[in-house]
């Protein structure tokens, strides 16, 4: 999912992120309560007449905000105190008024208010936000309303992998639509992630989505199918793009490097993305020179590489030759396979 964190993905029109082939964009329900705030695009027709993007959007709860701004909050059982990053003011943020700001903003998929915390971190701060993000789980589920709005759960426990085990269980014993991996991308290696996610999918339903927040690199993407995740989002490939990196099957390119100023191809031939209709040379250029262009090129660029390679994804499972072609891709990038035991 493109990250679109305060109703847009930054950089592009919304017809230019349904043309890198996205099916489904995300929110942040922290920044929308701040502003516009979630009266005022409930009052605009909710964050799809607002955005104008019609097709699904899953709304995250907050809960990353609780471990992105911690010198400015403080976590009680109750709720999450913040003082708000734009003017200081202090916004109180429990399981239920956290659903109310997603209904308000009417997507289609709402995240449950959880805990985050650094890794790594001691046993016991483990163990309780695990204990609390349970808890606010069964919270938002009893505050939810609307029918037409599917509710996610989110595992915790840190890379711990009993604590995951049982937070995966004591979720999947409630009545939710789906599932997500949380605390994940948040200090940990790429090896100790894959681990976390390969010892939590075995605890959650197989007919329910799986997703793995804020992940991630393409290796992380591959690497994660593999271990049971169905569904991704991360600001990297627009961020990344903002900041002249461009993902491609060889690799990333940087393309402020001087090796790019006189080079003709395009990023990736058979790309059907609006930068691959310039040369290096021109995005090159575009960055040097501090265009708005580039950046909205190589974030196109970028999403729609992502969106080709989720979509190759997709087909390689149904055709049964995943492992051959996840094994391609990962040596491309300059990577071995990790072998799932």
């Amino acid at each position: 999912m493109p990250v679109g964190t305060q109703g847009t993905v930054k950089g592009l029109t919304i017809d230019q992120v349904a043309s890198t082939g996205a099916d489904m964009i995300l929110g942040n329900t922290y920044h929308l309560r701040l502003r516009p705030g979630h009266e005022t695009v409930a009052r605009l027709g909710g964050l799809h007449a607002m955005s104008g993007w019609d097709g699904p959007i899953l709304t995250d709860s907050g809960g990353f905000q609780v471990f992105s701004l911690g010198s400015l909050n403080q976590v009680t059982e109750q709720a999450a105190t913040f003082r708000s990053h734009i003017d200081g003011a202090i916004v109180v943020l429990t399981p239920e008024h956290s659903i109310e700001i997603q209904e308000a903003l009417g997507s289609d998929v709402a995240m449950v208010l959880d805990h985050v915390i650094a890794l790594p971190a001691p046993q016991a701060e483990v163990e309780d936000a695990l204990a609390r993000s349970i808890r606010w789980a069964a919270r938002c589920r009893a505050a939810s309303t609307r029918s037409d709005q599917a509710l996610f759960a989110i595992v915790q426990g840190g890379l711990d992998a009993q604590l995951r085990r049982q937070c995966a269980t004591e979720l999947a014993a409630m009545p939710f639509e789906g599932y997500a991996v949380g605390g994940l991308s948040v200090g940990e290696t790429p090896e100790e992630m894959y681990a976390t996610a390969a010892i939590t999918t075995p605890h959650l339903p197989v007919d329910k989505p799986r997703y793995l927040m804020g992940v991630g690199t393409p290796r992380d993407l591959i690497e994660n199918v593999a271990r049971g995740i169905d569904l991704f989002d991360c600001v990297m490939p627009t961020r990344n793009g903002r900041n002249g990196l461009a993902f491609t099957d060889e690799g990333p390119l940087k393309l402020r490097n001087a090796t790019h100023r006189e080079d003709q191809r395009p990023l990736m031939q058979d790309c059907e993305c609006l930068a691959c209709r310039h040369s290096r040379g021109y995005l090159r250029h575009l960055f040097n020179a501090k265009e708005m262009l580039g950046p909205t090129l190589l974030s196109h660029h970028n999403l729609t590489y992502y969106g080709r390679l989720m979509s190759e994804v997709r087909t390689a499972l149904e055709q049964g030759r995943f492992e051959e072609y996840a094994a391609g891709k990962l040596r491309g990038w300059g990577y071995e396979p990790i072998p799932l035991g």
